[in-house]
Order: C-alpha cells, then sequence, then structure tokens
C-alpha cells in the first residue's frame, strides 16, 4: 500500500465496474488463511458465538429480529408502520395507516413472548392496534378499545413506534446522547456520533445538518478526554452533491469539511466523513484530500473516513487514503463497514445500463473483500484502522491477524452487537466504539428501516445469529471457500443490466453520467458537432407513390428478416450514440441526460419489436372441428403516415417508423418542423441497416405537409403524437372523403397529469419526483406532472421543502453538463407559457430566475383556488397545486377523473390499500406510486393514455404492434377431396 497519492488515486477508476470474477481474485488470495490458522481463528471465533448468544436476552434488535422476522406479514407490517407512522400529522390518515399495516399481521402470537420488556411493550401496542383493525368482532378487549376509542389506538401504536425509537437512536440530542454513553452497558465503549442526516433537499437543510454538526463537535469536545466522536455525511451538507454540479459542490464541501475539521482539531475530537453512494466517491476523495492538505490541520491524526467493502474498489481506496496520510504527514483514521446502499446500487446500474455493478453481488464476496481489506489495513503504516463488524468470524480473523497489536478498533451499531465485544473491552484491552445516531423519533424512521433491511437480511450474520435453525457451522463458515465454490461469478439471480430483460433482447447500453471522465467527454463531443447541413426530402405526393411501389415487397419479405432490420438499427444506433445525443442536443434543447435517455428508449424500441414480431406475426393455427384448418395471419395494411412530435424527435419518431416497418407496412415519416436534423439522421441509419429506401420516406415541414399527408386517400393508417387539437384535426381528415376506407389512427397526446399525495409521504421523496416530473425537460414531456394535489395537512410543509428544492436548479444551455433544465423549444412556445404565467402572478407560489438571453421560462408552481381553474395543459415547466381533506381522496381523483385526460397520474402513499383504491379509480394509462411519473421503459411500462390522451395501444407494450396489422383468416376443408386423413391415424 505505499504507492504515490497520484497513482494511488489512478488505480481507483478500473475496478469501478469491473467484472467480479476479476475483481475478488487477488482478493481471495490475501484472505485465504492457513489450516493452522483457520483452526484457530474459529476456536476464538466460538467463543465470541457464545458470547454473543448469552447476551441475546439484552438485545434489543436481536429480539427484535426473532420475535419480527423480516420475511413475515408481521416483520414486513412493522417496518412499513416505522417507516410512516410518526410523520403523519393527522388521525384519518394514521387511523387508516394503522389499519392497513396490522389488520391481517398476526400480533397475538408474540404477546409476552419476548425476554425484552421494551419489545412486550412495543407488541402490546401493536395487539391493541390490531384488536381495533382487525376483524376480530367480540371480546373484552375489543369492547374496551371500542369506548376508548380511536385515540387511544394511535396513542398505543405511537408509543409502541416511539419504543423502537430507542432500538437504533442513541438520543434525541446530542447531550442526550451523550449522557445515554455513560449508562453501565455502554461501559468501556465510546461513541461516533451521527446526527442522521441523510440528504439535504435545500440550503435550508443543508445549513441546519451543518449548524447540528457544530454543535455536536463542541458537546463531545467538552469532554474530550471520553474520546467520543463525530461522523458527517456530506450529502446532508449539499443539496446538489452531484457529479455535474461537481465543480460548485466540491468546493463548497470541501470548505465545510474544514471548517467543522478545524473545529474539531481545536476541541481534540476525531471527524469521521461516512461513505456515500458509489457515484460520489470519487468527489468525496477530493473532498477529504482538500480537507488533508488544510495547512491549519497539518499534524492532526484525527481526521477519518469510511470505506465500503462491497465495493469493488474498497482496496485501492484504502491504499489511497494510507499514500494521503504518508504524504500530508498524518495517521488516516479509517471505519472498514461492509456497506448500506447495496439494493439501491444493484437497481440503479440496471435501470441506467451500465456495462457492470459497482459492488459485489454476493455476500460471501463482501466478507472476502472485508477480510483483504482489514489485513491491508493492519500492515498500512499510516491508517489507523477501525473495523465496524457484527460477525463473529471476521472479528476473530482480525483478532488473529493482529497479535498482540492494540493499535486498531471494532465498531458496532448502537443496539446491535450485544455481547460481541463486552469481554473484549472490558477484560481484554481492546477498544470498541458504537456508532450512535442522534435525532428525534420522526426523523430516524427511514433510517432505522434501512438499517433493520441491512442487517436482516437472510443472508446477514446478524439474522442468521437469530434464527435457531442456522448451526454453529454454518455461521463460522469460510467465505473464502463460499467464494472459491463459485469460481467469483455474480450472482445468478441479479442479471447484469445488459441482460436485463434477456432472453426475448438486450438491454440498451447506457453511460455513466456519474463517471466525470465521461461527463466531460460527452460535453466536449456535444460542443465540436458540427451543424447538419440540410437535407432535401421528398414532397408527399411522391413519397406516398414511392411507398406504394415498395409496400408489395416489402410485405412479402418474411418477418424475420423485417426484424433483423431492426436489430441492426439498434446495433447502429449506440454505434452513433454520440452523433445522435449531440444532435438531440442542439436541436431538440435536450439536456445530455435526456439526450442519453432518448437514445436508449428508440434502441429499446427497435429490439422490443423485433422480439415481439418474431412471437407476435407468425401465423396462428386456431381450433375448430375435425377436417377443417383455421389460420390467423398479420399483414402489412399499406402505406402508414407516422407523425412525430418534437419533445421526442428519435424515440417517438423512430418508435413509430420501426412498428410500422416491421409489421409489413411501408411508412411516410413527417417529424415535427422544429427537428427535421435528427430524423434525417436516423432514416440514413434505417437504410444501412437494410430498410429499402422506398418502403421508408420522409417529409418534412408544418402543419400543411401533415394535413396533406393525412388527406390522401393512399394512405392506410395514421400513427400520431402530439397535441389534442392536431389529433382531432387527422381524425376529422380521415372522415372528409366519404368513399375513403376506414382508416386506423393512433393518436397519443397529452393530459393533466395529477400527482396525489397523503400525509404518510415522505417529504423528501415527493419533493424529489415533483422535481424530476413537473420540470426535468422543461417541462416538455407528455407525461410531466402538471396538477400537485397535496392533502392540506402536509400542504405548507410540502411547498416549502418544494421551493427550496427549486432554487437549487440550474436553467441554461443543454450542452452544460451543470445544466438542470433548457429552454423550450421555439418561441411560440415560450410566448404562450411566459402570457400564461403573468396571467397568474397572484397565485404563484414560487419561480425562480433564468438566463435573460435565450427562450427559458422559469420553473413555476401555481395555487389554484379551484380545480375548475385548470382544463388546458401548458407545456412547460409549470406545476399547478391544489389541496385535498384527509378522508376525500376518491371524490379528489374524481375530479381530476372529469376533466376527462387520462395520460399519466402518480401517487406517494405508504399505506396499500390506498394504492389499490387509486388504481381501481384512475382513468390513466399509466399510473406511477411512489415514483416519479416519467420516463416509461420500453416493455416494463407501456405507454399512452385514453380518453383526451390518446387512443391505444399502448407504444413499447404487448398489443401495440397488432394495431399496424390487418387480421386474416383462412379456412379450409382438409376434406373437400373425400374423407378425413387425422382421423383415419387414430388408434384406439
Amino acid at each position: 500500500m505505499s504507492l504515490p497519492l497520484d497513482q494511488a488515486r489512478a488505480a481507483i477508476r478500473p475496478l469501478y465496474r469491473a467484472a467480479e470474477p476479476q475483481t475478488l481474485a487477488p482478493l481471495v488470495a490475501s484472505a485465504q488463511v492457513q489450516r493452522a490458522e483457520r483452526d484457530a481463528i474459529v476456536e476464538r471465533a466460538r467463543g465470541l458465538l457464545a458470547d454473543l448468544r448469552s447476551a441475546q436476552t439484552d438485545g434489543w434488535v436481536n429480539q427484535f429480529l426473532q420475535e419480527y422476522r423480516l420475511g413475515t406479514e408481521e416483520g414486513t407490517a412493522l417496518l412499513s408502520l416505522a417507516e410512516a407512522f410518526l410523520r403523519v400529522p393527522d388521525a384519518d390518515t394514521a387511523d387508516l395507516l394503522i389499519a392497513d399495516k396490522l389488520g391481517d399481521a398476526n400480533w397475538r402470537a408474540h404477546k409476552g413472548q419476548s425476554a425484552s420488556l421494551l419489545v412486550n411493550g412495543a407488541t402490546w401496542g401493536l395487539v391493541l392496534g390490531k384488536a381495533m383493525v382487525g376483524d376480530e368482532s367480540t371480546g373484552v378487549l375489543r369492547k374496551l378499545l371500542s369506548r376508548a376509542g380511536e385515540p387511544f389506538v394511535r396513542q398505543a401504536v405511537g408509543a409502541a413506534m416511539r419504543l423502537m425509537g430507542q432500538v437504533f437512536v442513541m438520543g434525541r440530542t446530542i447531550d442526550e446522547a451523550r449522557k445515554r454513553m455513560e449508562d453501565s452497558e455502554n461501559r468501556g465503549f465510546t461513541a461516533s456520533f451521527d446526527m442522521l442526516g441523510e440528504a439535504a433537499r435545500t440550503r435550508d437543510d443543508a445549513a441546519r445538518y451543518f449548524e447540528a454538526y457544530q454543535k455536536a463537535v463542541a458537546a463531545v469536545g467538552a469532554d474530550p478526554a471520553r474520546g467520543h466522536s463525530v461522523s458527517v455525511k456530506l450529502s446532508a451538507l449539499h443539496p446538489r452533491y452531484e457529479t455535474a454540479k461537481a465543480a460548485t459542490c466540491v468546493p463548497e464541501l470541501s470548505a465545510m469539511l474544514i471548517e467543522l475539521a478545524r473545529q474539531a482539531a481545536d476541541a481534540g475530537v476525531q471527524l469521521t466523513v461516512d461513505a456515500e453512494e458509489a457515484a460520489r466517491l470519487e468527489m468525496s476523495l477530493d473532498i477529504i484530500e482538500a480537507a488533508a492538505r488544510d495547512p491549519q490541520l497539518k499534524g492532526w491524526d484525527g481526521l477519518g473516513m469510511a470505506v465500503q467493502a462491497y465495493s469493488k474498489r474498497a482496496r485501492p481506496v484504502l491504499a489511497w487514503a494510507d499514500s494521503l496520510g504518508r504524504e500530508t504527514g498524518r495517521v488516516m483514521q479509517v471505519r472498514l463497514v461492509k456497506g448500506a446502499y447495496w439494493d439501491s446500487e444493484i437497481k440503479w446500474a440496471q435501470e441506467r445500463g451500465h456495462s457492470d455493478f459497482p459492488l459485489f453481488t454476493r455476500k460471501p464476496a463482501t466478507d472476502v473483500s472485508y477480510l483483504a481489506c482489514a489485513r491491508d489495513m493492519l500492515a498500512a503504516s499510516h491508517i489507523r484502522p477501525a473495523f465496524a463488524s457484527h460477525n463473529a468470524l471476521t472479528v476473530a480473523t482480525i483478532l488473529e491477524w493482529a497479535g498482540d497489536s492494540r493499535d486498531f478498533e471494532f465498531q458496532r451499531l448502537h443496539g446491535m452487537g450485544q455481547g460481541l465485544f463486552e469481554r473484549l473491552v472490558r477484560e481484554e484491552g481492546y477498544h470498541c466504539r458504537i456508532y450512535a445516531p442522534v435525532g428525534g423519533h420522526r426523523d430516524l424512521l427511514a433510517y432505522l428501516v434501512r438499517r433493520l433491511l441491512e442487517n436482516g437480511a437472510n443472508s446477514s450474520f446478524v439474522h442468521q445469529l437469530a434464527d435457531e435453525d442456522v448451526s454453529e457451522e454454518e455461521l463460522l463458515a469460510d467465505p473464502v471457500e463460499k467464494v472459491m465454490e463459485t469460481g467469483g461469478s455474480r450472482h445468478p439471480s441479479i442479471r447484469l443490466p445488459s441482460d436485463l430483460f434477456m432472453p426475448e433482447r438486450c438491454n440498451s447500453d447506457g453511460m455513466d453520467l456519474d463517471d466525470a471522465a465521461i461527463l466531460a467527454d460527452i460535453a466536449s463531443m456535444v460542443a465540436a458537432m458540427p451543424a447538419m447541413p440540410m437535407g432535401i426530402d421528398a414532397n408527399v405526393s411522391g413519397a406516398i407513390s414511392a411507398a406504394q411501389s415498395a409496400f408489395p415487397a416489402w410485405s412479402a419479405t418474411p418477418v424475420e428478416d423485417r426484424a433483423a432490420c431492426l436489430d441492426r438499427m439498434a446495433d447502429l444506433l449506440e454505434a452513433h450514440r454520440s452523433d445522435l445525443m449531440a444532435i438531440a442536443v442542439q436541436e431538440a434543447k435536450k439536456s445530455i441526460p435526456d439526450a442519453l435517455s432518448e437514445v436508449r428508449e428508440a434502441i429499446d424500441f427497435c429490439r422490443y419489436y423485433a422480439a415481439r414480431a418474431r412471437s407476435d406475426l407468425l401465423p396462428i393455427e386456431l381450433p375448430g372441428p375435425t377436417g377443417e384448418r383455421n389460420v390467423l395471419r398479420h399483414e402489412g395494411r399499406g402505406v402508414w403516415a407516422a407523425i412525430a412530435p418534437w419533445n421526442f424527435p428519435l424515440a417517438i419518431f423512430l418508435g413509430q417508423v420501426v412498428a410500422a416497418l416491421v409489421t409489413g407496412n411501408a411508412v411516410v415519416a413527417k417529424p415535427a418542423p422544429q427537428t427535421p436534423q435528427i430524423a434525417r439522421f436516423v432514416v440514413a441509419l434505417a437504410y444501412r441497416a437494410g430498410v429499402p429506401k422506398g418502403a421508408l420516406q420522409l417529409v418534412t415541414g408544418g402543419g400543411d405537409v401533415g394535413a396533406a399527408l393525412t388527406g390522401d386517400p393512399r394512405i392506410t393508417g395514421v400513427v400520431f403524437t402530439g397535441s389534442v387539437p392536431t389529433a382531432k384535426a387527422i381524425a376529422r381528415n380521415l372522415l372528409a372523403d366519404d368513399s375513403r376506407p376506414l382508416v386506423p389512427l393512433i393518436a397519443e397526446t397529452g393530459g393533466l397529469n395529477a400527482m396525489f399525495v397523503d400525509s404518510t409521504a415522505l417529504s423528501e421523496q415527493v419533493v424529489r419526483d415533483v422535481i424530476v416530473s413537473g420540470f426535468q425537460s422543461a417541462g416538455q414531456r407528455c407525461s410531466a406532472l402538471r396538477l400537485l394535489m397535496l392533502q392540506e395537512d402536509i400542504a405548507d410543509a410540502t411547498l416549502e421543502m418544494l421551493a427550496g428544492a427549486m432554487d437549487e436548479l440550474v436553467v441554461g444551455d443543454p450542452a452544460d453538463p451543470a445544466t438542470d433544465i433548457g429552454p423550450v423549444i421555439d418561441k411560440a412556445s415560450y410566448d404562450r407559457l411566459m402570457a400564461y404565467r403573468a396571467s397568474q402572478v397572484d397565485r404563484m407560489v414560487h419561480s425562480i430566475a433564468v438566463p435573460d438571453d435565450g427562450l427559458f421560462v422559469p420553473p413555476t408552481v401555481i395555487r389554484l383556488d379551484s380545480l375548475d381553474d385548470l382544463n388546458t395543459e401548458y407545456f412547460g415547466p409549470i406545476v399547478h397545486v391544489a389541496t385535498w381533506p384527509a378522508g376525500k381522496l376518491e371524490e379528489a381523483i374524481a375530479a381530476v377523473n372529469a376533466k376527462g385526460f387520462g395520460l399519466t397520474m402518480g401517487l406517494h402513499s405508504r399505506i396499500a390499500r390506498i394504492s389499490d383504491m387509486v388504481e381501481a379509480r384512475a382513468r390513466v394509462g399509466n399510473l406511477y406510486i411512489n415514483r416519479s411519473m416519467i420516463g416509461a421503459v420500453v416493455g416494463s411500462q407501456p405507454f399512452g393514455g385514453e380518453g383526451l390522451s390518446g387512443t391505444g395501444p399502448k407504444a413499447g407494450g404487448p398489443n401495440y404492434l397488432h394495431r399496424f396489422c390487418a387480421e386474416r383468416t383462412t379456412s379450409t376443408d382438409t376434406t373437400s377431396a373425400g374423407g378425413n386423413a387425422s382421423l383415419l391415424s387414430l388408434e384406439d
């Protein structure tokens, strides 16, 4: 671990998404032990296990894991209730939440079973709640509670939740936490106090957390001899701690960390920077290095950092920390943990189409990584190790490797691992620090749930220890042997992002926009992309004639060959991804992330429709009597007109085109007049992919071109995405000529898309999803949020947080990676939106400043006096807000349904029965629950609306291709020549 600092830093990046077996190979070699050493480790681990088990009756969490296993109804209900209950301000919603979470669980089976009075006390609160909301209709308890009423039940459940709060929170304030550390149960231990700053959404949040850390350092510094420390989470100190904002957030966070570190150094307090998500690692290292190089902190050994062993980069990060300590003349305090964001990291990588995962997918692999890292830390010259673990085998291994040394410490979570370290601390002279969360019970519960899930997972040591069916041999199994048995392979149930939709199709490749180097390359590429020359497109009549001539041959082309063209098209799109992104940024004014998403969606459309065509367009044998053969075929109709919008000039344009082509139709495609260049580029790629030039014709222009196209009687089908008025005009045009055959129209239009939020929702999540749904892409998505429907009880607080988050948005040049919101598409859109904003100035809740030069519409929130005030979609970054009283959600949904639109709807609620009710009542094509309302994924979330929002079928869904086809059935009498051969072949 003695590399120069620059070389140590350079060694980190290559392992970011490296293949799991290759990454594990050197770790396995380092973690392996000889037979005699293994025997000594296991023997020591058995003693630690005995200590742990003898302390089972003293540990809150051990008993909760025994009483409420996470795979049971009770365990799930407990987590769900704990996550939401204490933040619900109104009685009606609290009662619904209690009924939803407690009604079906069997709490009586747990009553009085635990040795802990606190566990039993919490269980009694849950029993009382169940007695009121369950199906039991008789009994003294129910009668008593019926007289006491629902307030009594709420108080009982609230008491149970507050008792649960004591599991993981050392104290509600830093002074209370310090006092609790003096209890006899903590004798000999020190603490690292964490102020529970999970993430700041606003500058006010960040300022409040920074002040809390300052107070914590001051309080701990009042008695430095006690040896307590403070842990700092950088994401709590800045609302935009993101790679795209590194130019601003890294210097600001560096300054804040240096200020805290100077205060800590003066007070004699150790300060540890907590680990964050994988995307933030490189920035975190920059910030830590800035603090380490601060002249006023020279020689101070109290600066620390946490490293997550599940990360493939953990080992080189430790080498970097050792090099940093050597170069800056200090010993770095390094805490090694398993990792806290495993499930989220897996999902993010799959969603974003990354090449691999940034972490290991099997628990034994993380255990091996932990041991290899631990060995490196013990050997490092400028690291003082801290090993955070509740695993007896891990602890025993470290003790064996450390020999007689005591120059390190162990760490455990408050409320967990009791019994593992007491003898080591009080009798053998080892040091153990308790990771001690500090904060009010209302603020801690998201943290509580994450910790329970992290440490209660079926494969975790803590959960296995609480499971009497797991033997001692299983608990102490060698993780190196487990890894070697699998060859270090990825977990078979966790698909690589590229394989997410296999065997049907490959997932589109993404680009890691959280990688600063990749982001910089994209920005340079976009800036260097020359303007495309204007093309010459066919006139409408000539294009239709050419397509009509090409139709018979193309329609007769086998489905497999047509599908192969789409697959080749997807590969070409992937090869030209950078070019397409650059055109989308320049022509359609898309931000870099939006441009990437659009290219990926276009690729997914090609591969999905190719796969569906192979399975859905083959002849289908239908049932009938013996001696008769019935076959259903799907064939092309003729020439389709595909009319695409400017807001998705690649994905929607190409999705329409390839759907029509693969079903055997010829296509005349018309892009929006604002975005012809990307259409020309992609049509050229289609020809290279093997689509005959006659079968795909391009025409450009405005509404007059569209009218001429749809009005031509040779057009046998129209697929359109755009405004409601234009869709209706097309429908009228198709019916204007009585002699014309009836022509199918597939139309997807906009909507007054509403998001409903009740008081169980987590405000931070709501605000995040409102920002994304309402303002991303400058609000220029059909699915974008137009109407935010808040429960009255939480409206003011939610809007306050929303305003603060809006203030952090960056409006500017879409080619700049730091930009969140670019300009609207053209002057006509700008003028309409700005005129509407001016008419609503008295009802404006919040807006932000934007550059003067350009078509930038300020993101705006407008408060409605009544839902009657909004009947038109305003296609831009404008979100309207209305409220609904508790208990009146159904009526609010009915009022939104009555507007006649039906594209998207959102719901934020922790009550499953509310979700079920909204799903049953919502008259929309796409309902999104506890997430944003945009970004439908091809094949996973087919997209399209109803009513004023479209005709269906849904794009990217299993029923889409059939609408482009003519269905033809052939019935053949196989006995017409005499006899029934199929009957003659039957045997008795």
